[in-house]
């Protein structure tokens, strides 16, 4: 059977990049069968986050938006990365056949050197442990961005050098790019919690109102001809609206004249498209905030899956290594 897997970090508010580049892709892969892997990365969260009550308040956070947005955890295995020990174990194995050239070819760690993140071991050793993520659960198919593909590059090569070593050991995984380009941040690039660009998936009334306010905008008048590649509301807007209306949109902005929409029309429909299109998810984030039990419950069955499966690829390993 196919098995997919994927991950997220919790470093903060899961947004509208994470939702459109991620999470809605793992929910619909969940759907379409094959065995499904996602893991809270909280082992990753340590390389930037000192702060141990803001760590579990961000791991619950990303739980709380994956069910409340509909993971079906019947049919995904929805788990805490901290819970399945084995990785680490993984990780080192596949570090003893790894040359360090590999490792510095990692352009993340060279980015979050460059952001001022401090150049750490556990920074530099990140794609290893990665690589365990991706490799214990027997992954063919690891749905990323762009920017993450590299990892599985690694997670691929780690692999080889593995098989090469000791015999066929670990499956070769593939990766998969998200069907939605990069998401634009209020201030047009990437969104990313790191850059405070971001929109929360469940902002929400006021607050809603005011960061959406904030998207960058222009000087010029609404009934001046504009290019739609050039709005970033426009590209925001493109998330939710369906073709017609997007199209309507785009035209209006492009011939300019009277009645032309201007920022503050495109505005007020993109807070209107978050509200609707998140309403849903909102209302069963509430209720599952009142019944926190059965959040760790989700957590925990998913751990003892993952586990079965990441203890028999750790044993597999130890066994043609010569360590059982």
């Amino acid at each position: 059977m196919t098995t997919y897997l994927s991950g997220i970090q919790p470093s903060g508010l899961p947004h509208l990049g994470n939702y459109f580049g991620a999470i809605r892709q793992h929910i619909a892969l969940s759907q379409q069968g094959g065995d499904n892997f996602y893991f809270i990365a909280d082992y990753h969260a340590l390389t930037t986050n000192r702060d141990p009550a803001e760590l579990r308040t961000r791991v619950r956070e990303v739980a709380l938006t994956y069910l409340a947005l509909g993971l079906d955890t019947e049919k995904a295995t929805f788990f805490r990365q901290s819970d399945v020990p084995e990785v680490c174990e993984l990780s080192w194995l596949l570090s003893t056949v790894t040359g360090m050239g590999l490792l510095e070819r990692a352009v993340s760690y060279r980015d979050k050197v460059e952001r001022g993140i401090t150049a750490t071991v556990g920074l530099f050793t990140y794609p290893a442990l990665m690589s365990a993520d991706i490799l214990a659960y027997d992954s063919n198919f690891v749905p990323v961005g762009a920017d993450q593909k590299q990892h599985v590059e690694i997670a691929r090569d780690m692999a080889q050098s593995f098989n090469a070593a000791y015999g066929e050991t670990f499956v070769l995984p593939e990766a998969t790019l998200s069907p939605t380009a990069k998401v634009p941040g209020i201030d047009g690039q990437k969104m990313s919690k790191s850059y405070g660009n971001s929109i929360w998936v469940f902002e929400t009334g006021k607050p809603l109102k005011k960061i959406v306010g904030q998207v960058l905008t222009d000087s010029r008048a609404p009934e001046e001809p504009k290019d739609p590649a050039g709005v970033l509301l426009l590209e925001l807007l493109r998330l939710f609206l369906s073709p017609t209306e997007q199209a309507d949109w785009e035209e209006r902005v492009r011939r300019g004249g009277e009645g032309a929409p201007g920022y503050g029309h495109l505005k007020v429909r993109l807070v209107e498209c978050i509200e609707e299109h998140f309403r849903p998810a909102r209302e069963r984030r509430a209720a599952l905030l009142a019944d926190p039990a059965e959040v760790e419950r989700v957590l925990a069955k998913g751990a003892e899956r993952a586990r079965a499966r990441a203890v028999a690829t750790r044993d597999r390993a130890l066994r043609n290594c010569g360590l059982r």
